[in-house]
């Protein structure tokens, strides 16, 4: 019976994750409910939270039915949905000394690249289309880094010789970004980096001058200070790397170590969720209150994100993070985070 049971949750998995590679817009609801109800049987932490919630899944109908787990079980527990034995890499949140960091476990790699891979081809185009030049120090200085991870995907596929990871050589990099800048070969030029070290070249003493006259500069902020600067609103940061970096708009990276998939913005941090999410958002003082729509330009909310990608662990994620939606329907902005948000939301489990 046990053998059984393993082969029916395999068969069903298996038509999940076909659906996920290629839902499109119209079917994205019907297969986050499908999701759900398989997560919400297979998962024995989403199922214990979902029942002590007093929720019976086969009634929920909508996407703003669905219970959101809150961040910080990733803290605290291992994640996963089905029956898995290791996975096949880890990923684990920063954090300063003594604080307890998320670990999401990560068991089907190629979903994870082929997800990610086509968030980014919808918002910019095939990847070797480019040469990326990734500026992340505080990331790769561990080895864990969900966005390290993904990066070094996205380098390989870039197939340029130009494309790589800078750690404490920002001189080396800015040699390969002038002669790209000065050398067009068809081929766009990603700028990407955490916020903290995209400032700091910014601000330095090198002359960025031979930017000036470059069309094919793509500046894309990943966000985060790691406690190197003093945080600064997004417009502040954003102004500062217009200037000295002599492009139109910074575009943005939204995407965190319990989520495998990824949002974009083009600029003035207006965010288009990747195919495989959807953004909701949930009343600042009742976590259960959830909308899909916008309310208005002056409803901010906490995001609620549906992440169909986390088939193998909770596509169902009450974050941290502060928000609004746009104009354009399923757009949003980060407005920042909830104070004291360690021990905020709902903690009716005790595991």
């Amino acid at each position: 019976m046990e053998l059984q049971n393993n082969k029916s949750i395999s068969e069903i998995r298996a038509g999940l994750r076909e659906q996920i590679v290629t839902v499109e817009p119209a079917d994205f609801e019907p297969l986050a409910l499908k999701v759900f109800r398989y997560q919400a049987q297979y998962n024995a932490i989403y199922q214990e939270y979902i029942q002590h919630l007093g929720i019976d899944p086969e009634l929920v109908s909508s996407l703003t039915e669905i219970p959101f787990l809150p961040i910080q079980f990733f803290k605290n527990h291992r994640i996963s949905t089905g029956q898995f034995h290791d996975a096949s890499v880890i990923f684990q949140s920063s954090g300063t000394t003594g604080q307890a960091t998320s670990r999401h476990h990560l068991y089907d790699e190629p979903l994870y690249n082929a997800v990610s891979h086509k968030i980014f081809q919808q918002n910019y185009g095939d990847l070797n289309r480019f040469h990326i030049l990734a500026l992340l120090p505080s990331y790769l200085e561990r080895n864990n880094s969900s966005l390290v991870y993904m990066m070094q995907h996205f380098i390989d596929a870039s197939e340029s010789e130009y494309s790589g990871f800078y750690l404490n050589n920002a001189g080396e990099m800015l040699h390969k970004l002038k002669y790209l800048a000065e050398n067009p070969d068809g081929k766009s030029i990603l700028l990407l980096g955490v916020t903290f070290a995209l400032l700091d070249l910014a601000e330095s003493s090198y002359d960025l001058s031979f930017l000036k006259d470059t069309d094919h500069l793509t500046v894309m902020d990943t966000g985060g200070m790691k406690g190197r600067r003093k945080e600064l609103l997004r417009e502040e940061v954003h102004d500062i790397l217009t200037d000295n970096f002599m492009v139109d708009a910074i575009h943005s990276e939204y995407g965190m170590t319990e989520l495998l998939s990824q949002g974009y913005s083009q600029g003035s941090g207006l965010f288009t969720p990747g195919y495989s999410m959807r953004i909701l958002l949930r009343d600042i003082n009742d976590p259960f209150s959830v909308t899909d729509h916008n309310l208005g330009h002056s409803k901010t909310g906490g995001i609620n994100v549906i992440d169909l990608a986390n088939l193998d662990t909770c596509s169902f994620i009450e974050t941290q993070d502060l928000g609004r939606f746009g104009d354009k329907p399923g757009t949003f902005y980060v407005m920042g985070r909830f104070d004291n948000s360690d021990i905020r939301g709902c903690n009716l489990m005790v595991l």
